[in-house]
């Protein structure tokens, strides 16, 4: 109880921290002004895009940590074993159908699959609803429509081979990974997984769920606050140029196009118009590439998947997502021919 009291204090002083140094340098009258005349503009850059990134990731991190609490307090191993299909392929493709109608962007989704894998979900069903959860989810589908003129090819696209993508890629996992891959126990964070259920009324639950809301937040909040600094430098300081190495035809474009979407890690709810912007410059199929690529993996939420999952896992499902996508968008563009 000391040790968990502990590192929550050492993560709020740590987020109140950064928000007083964000606030000092950005906006402060007394500081602000000396510091923009030794700071360069890049910085003012950096900073903005960090900024904007936390704030665009915030809402849907609360809302996710908050999910996680309610699976948390209100749903039990029993209701999962009862739930969830007993044969793996089923199982799968039930995790992707889940999460296709689940709005939540990329960063939320993340402690909401972590708290359902421990709760015994398969590690395949979870990847699927891990994927198409912020990629085909009724919002994202919503906002793609209109980005591309109201347009429903493009947005169907989206969601058909998103959603192809998104099996292929939790049935390739499945035949590697028989564990969770959690890297830590949930137990060892919460100090309720696999403990005897006992019954308590309703508002212990509501308020049980509220401190593990809580506690999720200032664990995820802080891999949220890095990632979003690595994501905000790199956007700053690599000039987009570079990536164009890797050539100009179909596949050079989609190369490049994912690369985009690694590294900007925008929200899924707002993407399709920044890619939509793109459209005057690389083929569809790359476009369609940028879609589906950024709300699977991104740099943000690669680092957040660093803290719930083993290194090995990650970096599995790091490949996998590149290549399947790679290949199912080259695939769809050749045959669109």
């Amino acid at each position: 109880m000391t040790f968990r009291l502990y590192n929550t204090v050492l993560d709020v002083t740590a987020v109140l921290a950064f928000v007083m140094v964000a606030y000092f340098v950005t906006y402060s009258q007394w500081l602000g002004k000396n510091a923009s005349m030794i700071l360069p503009d890049s910085f003012n850059q950096l900073n903005t895009i960090f900024l904007s990134l936390i704030i665009e990731a915030i809402p849907f991190v609360l809302i996710g940590v908050l999910i996680a609490g309610c699976i948390q307090m209100f749903i039990t191993e029993e209701h999962v074993k009862r739930w969830i299909p007993q044969n793996k392929y089923r199982a799968i493709l039930m995790g992707c159908l889940v999460g296709s109608v689940f709005p939540a962007c990329e960063c939320g989704i993340v402690p909401i699959v972590r708290r359902l894998v421990a709760k015994g979900v398969p590690l395949p069903a979870s990847i699927g609803f891990l994927l198409t959860g912020p990629l085909i989810n009724p919002i994202v589908i919503l906002s793609t429509y209109m980005a591309f003129g109201n347009d429903m090819r493009m947005a169907g696209l989206r969601m058909g081979v998103g959603f192809v993508a998104a099996l292929l890629i939790a049935l390739f996992i499945s035949t590697l990974f028989k564990t969770n891959q959690l890297k830590h126990s949930v137990s060892g964070l919460y100090g309720s997984e696999g403990s005897p259920q006992i019954e308590v009324s309703f508002m212990k639950k509501l308020k049980g769920m509220c401190v593990h809301s809580i506690d999720e937040f200032f664990d995820m909040g802080k891999y949220l606050i890095i990632g979003a600094f690595v994501a905000a430098f790199v956007q700053t300081y690599v000039q987009a140029q570079s990536l164009f190495l890797f050539g100009e035809g179909l596949m050079g474009a989609t190369v490049v196009m994912m690369g985009l979407a690694f590294v900007l890690s925008l929200c899924s709810e707002a993407d399709a118009f920044i890619g939509a912007s793109f459209s005057s410059l690389f083929p569809s199929g790359a476009v369609l590439a940028f879609l589906i690529y950024g709300p699977m993996i991104d740099l943000k939420n690669t680092i957040m998947l660093l803290s719930v999952f083993k290194s090995r896992f990650v970096f599995t499902l790091f490949l996998s997502i590149t290549v399947i996508v790679f290949i199912c968008t080259i695939t769809i563009s050749m045959v669109g021919r």
